[in-house]
C-alpha cells in the first residue's frame, strides 16, 4: 500500500504520559489533536493511589483540553503494597478508571513508591482477577546484577510466568515492550493478555542513544535494544495480531531535566504520534495493517466500542520544531530539528 493517503479510524493511546499542573496544559492538546481515548499513567508526584484520586486528575485533565475537542482521559491507578481490594471494587464501579499501573519499584520516572515484592500484592491482583480489571506492567526487573538490556527478559522468566499461573483469568497488559522474548510470548499468550508498543521502540535501535555522542532524549525505560529486537517488533506491530495494539508512552521532561548528569527516562512523541507509527508501518509496506493496530485492537482489548470518526493522514513531509512549549520551561521532542514523512490531515 504506497497511496499519498490514508483514511483510517481515530485511533487511540493505551499508554500516555500527560504529566501535571502547567506541563498537562503543555502537552495534552497534542495527544486530543490524534487521539479520541488515551490510558493515562498514574505516576505522578505524589502518585494517583485511590479513585479520588484518579476523579480529580480526570477533572483537571478535562479542564486542560481545547473547548472544541472530545477527547477522553482513561484513569488507572498506581499499585502500591498498601493498595487494598476494596480500591479495586472502587475502581471498576467509578466507569472511569479502566486498569492498574504495576511498577517495579524504582524502574523508571517516578516509581518509587511502586511494588518490592509482588506476593504483598496477591489480594490485590485477585480482585483484580474478579472484577477483570486489567493490569499493565512495567515489565523489567530491577535486580542490579541483572544487565539492563536483559531486564524485561528476567521479569517475563521471574515474574510474568509465575504471575500466569497464578491468577490465570488476570487480564494484563505488557507495555512498552522492546525485546524478541516479550513478543513471542505474548503471541502465544491468550486473548485476556496483551502488548503495547511505542512508535520509538519501532523505529529507532539502541544505536541511536549513541550516535556521534551521548543523545539523552533517546534514553527510556525500558532502553533501545539491538535492531533483531527492533524487527521483531516490526513483525508483531504489523502482522494484524490482535495481542498487540497502540501505546506512545510519550513522556515528556524538561530539557534540562533531560541534559543532565544524571538525565530523566523518557522520550516525548504525542507532538507526531500517528505520523510516526505511519513511517514505521510504511517501511515494511504494511500501511494497510496500521488502522487494525492503532484504532481497534486497543479497544477491543478493553471492551471498549471502537471510534466512528476518521482522520486523515498525508505523505506529507514536515519539520519538528527543535522545541516545544512545556510548562515554564521547553521539550525537546522526538525527531526535533527533522523530518517526519507523513501529516495529520
Amino acid at each position: 500500500m504506497s497511496s499519498a493517503r490514508l483514511e483510517i479510524t481515530r485511533p487511540d493511546d493505551w499508554h500516555l504520559h500527560l504529566r501535571d499542573g502547567a506541563a498537562l496544559g503543555a502537552v495534552v492538546a497534542d495527544t486530543a489533536r490524534q487521539f479520541a481515548r488515551a490510558i493515562v499513567m498514574p505516576n505522578l508526584k505524589p502518585p494517583v493511589t485511590t479513585v479520588a484520586q484518579a476523579e480529580a486528575y480526570r477533572g483537571r485533565i478535562l479542564a486542560g483540553l481545547p473547548a472544541d475537542t472530545r477527547f477522553q482521559p482513561l484513569m488507572t491507578l498506581y499499585l502500591t503494597e498498601a493498595t487494598v481490594p476494596d480500591e479495586i471494587a472502587r475502581a471498576k464501579a467509578s466507569g472511569f478508571v479502566h486498569a492498574v499501573k504495576y511498577y517495579p519499584a524504582g524502574a523508571t520516572t517516578n516509581s518509587q513508591a511502586g511494588v518490592r515484592d509482588l506476593a504483598h500484592v496477591y489480594p490485590v491482583l485477585e480482585a483484580m482477577e474478579r472484577h477483570r480489571l486489567p493490569l499493565l506492567m512495567h515489565g523489567e526487573v530491577t535486580d542490579p546484577a541483572v544487565d539492563i538490556f536483559d531486564r524485561e527478559q528476567a521479569f517475563i522468566e521471574r515474574h510474568l510466568i509465575p504471575l500466569r499461573a497464578r491468577f490465570p483469568q488476570l487480564r494484563m497488559v505488557l507495555e512498552h515492550i522492546t525485546t524478541r522474548a516479550a513478543a513471542e510470548f505474548i503471541r502465544e499468550a491468550p486473548a485476556h493478555v496483551g502488548a503495547t508498543i511505542t512508535a520509538h521502540h519501532l523505529l529507532l535501535n539502541r544505536n541511536a542513544i549513541f550516535e556521534g555522542g551521548i543523545r539523552p532524549h533517546h534514553y527510556c525505560l525500558p532502553v533501545l535494544k539491538r535492531e533483531t529486537h527492533r524487527q521483531a517488533l516490526l513483525e508483531a506491530a504489523t502482522n494484524g495480531d490482535p495481542h498487540f495494539f497502540l501505546g506512545t508512552d510519550s513522556a515528556p521532561h524538561a530539557q534540562h531535566a533531560k541534559e543532565a548528569a544524571c538525565g530523566c527516562a523518557g522520550i516525548y512523541t504525542a507532538h507526531a504520534a500517528i505520523e510516526l507509527y505511519a513511517e514505521a508501518f510504511d517501511s515494511l509496506g504494511k500501511l494497510d495493517r496500521l488502522e487494525a493496530f492503532a484504532s481497534f485492537h486497543g479497544p477491543d482489548f478493553y471492551g471498549l466500542p471502537r471510534n466512528a470518526d476518521k482522520i486523515t493522514l498525508e505523505r506529507k513531509p514536515w519539520t519538528v520544531p527543535d522545541t516545544l512549549p512545556f510548562g515554564d520551561s521547553v521539550c525537546v521532542p522526538f525527531r526535533a530539528g527533522q523530518d517526519v514523512a507523513w501529516s495529520l490531515a
